[in-house]
């Protein structure tokens, strides 16, 4: 089979969401340790998955720090550029915001990764949700605005990676020329958001520019991820929406002058694994008798504008009350996928409020063993409906057993790699 499977690990730790931290083997005492994230990163290596993906926020809520962790996480750039020496041929795709930092810091950062991991460094583009208060913003600005000033902090990233090129490096001591100054030079950019002079203060690593990654889901937001990125992290809930997803990118790609196999949807993959179907599904049920459901009662109400607290758990929300998504939603694109599941579904509100659309996650769920998890890829990737995927495991458990038996099932069915036959993210990914 030519065509072959994409596979990123999130190093979020999906495994302490909600109550989980509380598991016994939950390995909560490990989430700030550097020697667990290398011994992480190496294990992915071994599997040889294409990247490890961070994942950030910029703001945290301490009120809910009382009963989980949230976003309490390290500097997505920091901890990539430790990992970076203890790995070999993994990429580092890292998170890094356009709505808050000039691009000349995120520009430098990246392309510093890009030389400490031997150019296997990527860029998760965000326009952010939250945080501008951290940043001295009083409000949050437009998805529109956001995207606007996105473009424009792209392109200015691109030019001052091209500004000083890897073979301005020359090196010749006889001559005493360290670098070839003709082929640096200033970009002199002057745009609406940001005006640049440049050049970057270190050059191009050979491997090319690291490759972009993006999650926009609304109109303006794939218009924005098919315009330049290669992989798109997606929440797609079930496979229908995977498949109308995948082709509409393509079509946009195609409509911005992009070859369609460029663009590589990869959704969020939920994983509770065991050995045993009924113990992974026993453990699915008891995580949900211990949600809290306040969170997801306000997610709720924030999406569709609407509190459904006093309605009776056994009965679905009445139509006369979802009329649409709210249009002061944290998320838009959570609110639409929260509306289609109820107009799909019709769920009780106990239904509703256990599938992950309610906490605003929204993504493809496997609950069972490794090779259910093999079959429910297998059977997505041969529907078309994704080009790869990244893990979020729902424990250490599920974590380890992925990477030890769901993935070998992948290599026997001939749809991911066996071993690297690249060092490069690039590689990885096809595009060189």
């Amino acid at each position: 089979m030519s065509r072959k499977l994409h596979i990123g690990l999130s190093l979020s730790p999906t495994w302490l969401r909600g109550s989980a931290w509380r598991d016994t083997d939950s390995g909560v005492e490990h989430l700030l340790s550097p020697r667990f994230a290398i011994e992480l990163a190496q294990h992915a290596e071994r599997a040889k998955l294409d990247f490890l993906f961070k994942p950030d926020s910029l703001f945290i809520e301490p009120k809910g720090l009382e009963h989980a962790p949230g976003m309490t996480s390290l500097d997505p750039i920091v901890q990539l550029a430790g990992l970076a020496q203890s790995t070999s041929h993994i990429g580092l795709v890292a998170t890094a915001s356009t709505t808050f930092v000039p691009p000349f810091i995120v520009a430098r950062q990246l392309q510093s990764l890009h030389w400490l991991s031997d150019g296997r460094a990527g860029w998760n583009i965000v326009t952010a949700l939250d945080g501008e208060r951290n940043f001295g913003i009083p409000a949050m600005p437009s998805a529109e605005w956001r995207y606007e000033r996105a473009a424009e902090f792209v392109e200015v990233v691109q030019k001052l990676w091209r500004s000083y090129p890897a073979d301005a490096i020359k090196r010749e001591r006889e001559a005493g020329q360290f670098a070839d100054s003709q082929t640096v030079s200033a970009i002199n950019h002057h745009g609406k958001h940001f005006t640049v002079e440049g050049p970057l203060t270190l050059p191009m690593h050979s491997a090319g520019p690291p490759p972009l990654f993006q999650a926009g889901a609304s109109p303006t937001g794939r218009d924005f991820a098919a315009s330049l990125a290669t992989g798109i992290f997606a929440s797609t809930p079930d496979k229908a929406a995977a498949i109308a997803l995948r082709q509409d990118l393509r079509e946009r790609a195609q409509r911005f002058g992009r070859l369609p196999s460029h663009i590589k949807l990869m959704p969020g993959l939920g994983l509770l694994l065991s050995k045993n179907r009924s113990e992974a599904q026993d453990r699915f049920r008891e995580r949900q008798c211990g949600l809290d459901l306040e969170p997801r009662y306000r997610f709720i109400e924030n999406s569709l504008g609407v509190d459904i607290r006093a309605l009776p758990l056994n009965a679905p929300i009445p139509e006369r009350l979802v009329t649409g998504i709210n249009p002061n939603a944290r998320s838009r694109t959570h609110a639409a996928l929260l509306l289609r599941l109820i107009q799909m579904e019709n769920p009780t509100i106990a239904q509703l409020l256990a599938r992950p659309e309610a906490s605003g996650s929204s993504h493809w769920q496997v609950v069972g063993t490794p090779l259910d998890a093999a079959d429910a890829i297998c059977d997505w990737f041969a529907a078309g409906a994704l080009d790869g995927i990244i893990a979020l495991p729902a424990s250490l458990p599920s974590l380890r057993l992925f990477l030890d038996e769901t993935v070998p099932v992948l290599v026997e069915r001939d749809i991911f790699r066996k071993d690297y036959t690249g060092t490069t993210l690039a590689q990885h990914l096809g595009l060189r």
